[in-house]
């Protein structure tokens, strides 16, 4: 069986966080409007304190997408009992738009790992149409999978993620 050379492999996010799936809509990520996160790079915990504008692709903006960002090594990697820490939600975001489109279902947490390496996730879904999404009731232990399938989301369309400790 070849190696895969898709960073999402490589760093155990595919498997570890989501099924394999194939990347249909752009995803930017910029933090501070000067670090773009690209996959496997790494940012500083001070590079990411505030949020992150995020644009989102497609080509109609009467499709609606969900963003979830998670860290799935919580509190450290060798003992991600907490596995997968919530960091943000927002959910009803306009095709071609960004996050600030979209309704914030939880407000934006920047990481800070006490411990070790800490992947850091970014996963879009395309929703089926505009949603009620609720909070979960808290942020560890937060499933991806699960949430897909919770509000019938299918595979994420895009996802990204950086290194930070």
């Amino acid at each position: 069986m070849p190696r895969s050379t898709d960073p999402l492999v490589i760093g155990g996010v595919i498997g570890d966080v989501l099924e394999p799936f194939t990347s249909s809509v752009s995803l930017r990520i910029l933090y501070n409007n000067s670090f773009q996160v690209i996959n496997c790079c790494e940012l500083k915990p001070s590079q990411v304190l505030n949020q992150p504008r995020v644009e989102i692709g497609g080509d109609d903006f009467r499709t609606l997408y969900s963003l979830v960002m998670v860290d799935p090594d919580a509190p450290s990697p060798g003992n991600p009992n907490q596995r997968e820490y919530l960091h943000w939600l927002v959910a009803n975001i306009p095709g071609t738009t960004g996050t600030n489109f979209g309704e914030e279902v939880v407000g934006y947490e920047g990481p800070r790992p006490m411990m070790g390496i800490h992947r850091i996730i970014f996963v879009l879904f395309r929703q089926l149409g505009r949603q009620t999404v609720y909070a979960p009731g808290w942020r560890q232990n937060f499933n991806t999978r699960d949430f897909s399938e919770l509000y019938n989301l299918g595979s994420p369309v895009a996802a990204s993620y950086f290194n930070c400790k």
